[in-house]
């Protein structure tokens, strides 16, 4: 499926591997307009290594985007990111191996995602991961990768699936880039959160940590800006 977003597409993708090598399980989440989960996709790899997981939810990302568009990809595998960017230049020079001679590790999957990007505009960034205060989109890439190598079963946005349970610690995805953690106890409206972290209303306004925000057409904000056509 090809989803086009726009004039940008930011996305995360991760890969998981229970025992690497064990059952693993890849992820790719694509943001709506203020950077919050939108469309995700998730399925099983059987037993494999976290690299062929993580190399794997990249292939599916660039398969599942409009490669018209340019495209911002968050990970936290730093291998994944640099074979792709750093390795992949010399290992094609070298005829597939690497500086000491050796054939390179998951080369099938590793020329797949060079086909993919070629003549695309994409942006690699690296995210740390498992942070409090980390990237939500990262997050929810790691929560749904993880929950695909536990499960060994697809998932994901298209399929109907809930979002994937939150992991102790971890950043909020279901709001903006610093979204809501938890519902709030006295109000009276069930789409009313409290902000775990600040963050800015679509409406270009902060909000800060502890205030009460709300779900707008285009993201988390101030309650007022629900129907405000910003």
């Amino acid at each position: 499926m090809i989803v086009p977003m726009g004039e940008r597409v930011v996305a995360a993708c991760d890969g998981a591997s229970k025992g690497n090598p064990g059952p693993a399980g890849w992820a790719w989440v694509v943001s709506d307009a203020a950077e919050a989960p939108d469309r995700w996709a998730a399925g099983p790899l059987g037993r494999t290594t976290n690299n062929v997981a993580e190399l794997t939810a990249l292939e599916r990302l660039l398969v599942a985007t409009d490669p018209g568009v340019p495209l911002e990809v968050r990970m936290d595998s730093q291998y994944a990111m640099k074979a792709v960017t750093a390795w992949l230049p010399g290992w094609k020079r070298n005829g597939w191996r690497t500086s000491a001679g050796k054939p390179v590790a998951n080369q099938d999957l590793v020329v797949r995602i060079d086909e993919l990007l070629e003549g695309r505009s994409v942006e690699f960034r690296y995210v740390p991961a498992h942070q409090v205060d980390g990237d939500p989109l990262n997050d929810f890439a790691d929560r749904a990768a993880s929950q695909a190598a536990s499960a060994q079963e697809p998932a994901g946005s298209a399929l109907g699936s809930p979002e994937p349970p939150p992991s102790s610690g971890a950043p909020t995805s279901s709001g903006s880039k610093r979204g809501p953690a938890r519902r709030a106890t006295g109000g009276s409206s069930s789409r009313t959160l409290k902000a775990k972290f600040p963050g800015r209303c679509v409406c270009g306004r902060a909000y800060a940590a502890g205030e009460t925000i709300a779900k707008n057409a285009q993201g988390w904000g101030h309650p007022e800006c629900r129907t405000a056509d910003v």
